[in-house]
């Protein structure tokens, strides 16, 4: 099975939103192929791209910009959510940029031996950083509770138990092929169900081994630390679980009250908001989805950061 072709999600509509000028210093806090650092760079701005995945940041290295003097890219390979500490070493304390494409990269899922995707067999490992516990560490050595809330919270999987009641009793489990038939033979799969009932589960692993919603939480505050006033923050997120956690934060940047009832007394925001200009949330196209299908659970959500001091609400 051939790959297919990188295309950066609502790249244009991104770029909007994050307005380069030329000499602006933006952070691309998931390079991947780099689809949103190339239109950054076309525009004039320096970027510091951010990977935690050594095959994107060797891919990354071959491009001019890194040579430059000064560099106009500048790679960290770390994870995101280390940007705050990464750019104080490099000698950054504010940005006028930050663009955030979350989730697993096109070339993770297609590369069989990353063991991120069941549509072709491949070692169970789902790590974008390749070291660490993999998805087969936990499958096979977690306690039957655990595996279950994990589906459940991180798949939204409803029989979250009977599933991991059969992970369990398959162990043990190398391969995406060995668990997507263990979870498809539990839930019942049957030709032409419009959606694999493995790819809840999938999803939910894969959010366990990399941490993914906590790496959300951690980069969305040390982004309201890093923006400069005037500053742009534009997230890329391909699931319900992402888009809340964004959704809420940027809420509560933008100074929204927490006691929404109209029967209670209005509280007052504790601090002044750090975020305004909202943007509503922004989805792909038909077209888009035509040419790139792993378009279609996209949503973008943007906001520009004031002068406010930041809350410091999560630990970095």
């Amino acid at each position: 099975m051939s790959a297919a072709p990188h295309i950066p999600v609502l790249l244009d509509e991104v770029i909007a939103a994050l307005a380069p000028a030329p000499g602006a210093v933006i952070v691309d806090a998931t390079f991947g192929a780099g689809g949103y650092t190339r239109a950054l760079l076309n525009a004039g701005a320096t970027v510091h791209a951010f990977d935690r995945d050594p095959d994107a940041i060797a891919a990354g290295r071959t491009w001019p910009e890194c040579n430059e003097q000064p560099p106009r890219l500048v790679l960290h390979p770390r994870r995101f959510s280390e940007m705050l500490a990464a750019l104080a070493e490099a000698g950054v304390g504010r940005v006028d940029g930050i663009a955030m494409d979350i989730g697993v990269s096109s070339m993770q899922l297609d590369q069989a031996d990353r063991g991120f995707a069941f549509a072709v067999d491949g070692p169970l490992d789902m790590r974008m950083s390749q070291d660490g516990p993999s998805a087969a560490d936990f499958v096979n050595t977690a306690p039957e509770g655990e595996i279950a809330d994990v589906l459940f919270n991180y798949g939204e999987e409803r029989q979250s138990r009977r599933v991991a009641r059969a992970i369990v009793a398959a162990r043990p489990l190398e391969t995406t092929g060995q668990l997507a038939a263990v979870v498809r033979k539990a839930l019942g799969h049957h030709p032409g169900m419009p959606k694999d009932p493995a790819t809840r589960s999938f999803q939910a692993i894969r959010i366990h081994v990399n941490a993914e919603l906590d790496e959300l939480n951690a980069a969305l505050d040390a982004a309201e630390q890093l923006l400069a006033p005037g500053g742009r923050l534009a997230v890329v997120s391909f699931h319900s679980l992402e888009d809340r956690i964004v959704k809420q934060f940027l809420r509560e940047a933008a100074g929204a009250l927490a006691n929404t009832s109209r029967h209670l007394p209005q509280v007052a925001p504790a601090a002044a908001p750090t975020f305004d200009h909202i943007a509503k949330a922004v989805r792909p196209s038909t077209v888009e989805i035509n040419r790139n299908p792993r378009a279609r659970s996209a949503t973008l959500r943007a906001a520009v950061r004031t002068a406010a001091p930041a809350r410091h609400r999560r630990a970095a």
